[in-house]
């Protein structure tokens, strides 16, 4: 779909490769393509890594492999901060629990007890969030989430993007369970959103799965053979320098 005209006469400068969620046919493929070549070096599984670096090769991006920050995959100005997890049934798959980094109120806020103040806390852990999407969107724009929802014993897959923002601090109210994590739930739906871990400081958001996702399996390969391998790239001795 077009761009929309605005009657301010104004757009926005950053190229957007594909509209929100709608991720094009062909890129699935080639995130399929990729899949299989990993399981076919011998790769049981799909972690992190290996999804941000399939997701950069499947859009023609550049994977930052950088620790920090929410710009894991960019192209033309836009970024991704991808992620995956794994699930029994990944085309069944209602909410998807995302680690979302790590938030620790005692070095940014000097909150040294997270359990005095619930709600202290609980906005400071939110407001950590949204600083690392405001520094990450004064250079990227549009940011978002790209989720890979995998199961790789049954070759399904699932994946769903959206918009990454800030939240209201005010929408949530926060409260301790028996493991002494905090939980943020939302006021208006009494649903559970964030989980902040106090030891490791590691934040989660819960998403619901939308429409929107993209479903799809792929063929398990054989591994290639080693010796056909090495005597296909022309491998010999001379490759090898001893110091």
């Amino acid at each position: 779909m077009l761009r929309p005209k605005l009657r301010d006469n104004k757009s926005r400068k950053t190229y957007e490769l594909y509209p929100i969620g709608d991720v094009p046919n062909e890129v699935i493929c080639e995130i399929g393509k990729w899949i299989v070549y990993n399981f076919a070096v011998g790769q049981a599984d799909i972690d992190g890594e290996d999804w941000g670096d399939i997701f950069a090769k499947a859009i023609h991006g550049d994977h930052l492999n950088s620790p920090v920050g929410l710009a894991d995959v960019v192209l033309d100005g836009m970024a991704w901060s991808v992620k995956s997890i794994k699930n029994a049934s990944p085309h069944e798959c209602k909410t998807a629990r995302v680690i979302s980094g790590r938030c620790s109120p005692d070095y940014s806020y000097n909150i040294s007890d997270p359990h005095e103040d619930l709600a202290k806390t609980g906005r400071a852990v939110l407001s950590i969030w949204n600083e690392r999407v405001n520094v990450a969107k004064d250079k990227f724009e549009p940011l978002r989430s790209s989720l890979l929802i995998r199961n790789p014993n049954t070759l399904e897959f699932t994946l769903f993007e959206h918009e990454l923002f800030r939240f209201n601090t005010n929408d949530y109210e926060w409260s301790a369970n028996k493991n002494g994590n905090l939980e943020g739930t939302e006021v208006s739906t009494g649903k559970h959103k964030f989980t902040w871990q106090p030891h490791g400081s590691q934040f989660t958001i819960l998403y619901d799965v939308p429409r929107s996702a993209k479903k799809f399996k792929v063929k398990r390969p054989c591994v290639l053979d080693f010796a056909q391998t090495i005597k296909q790239i022309g491998f010999d001795e001379s490759w090898v320098t001893i110091l």
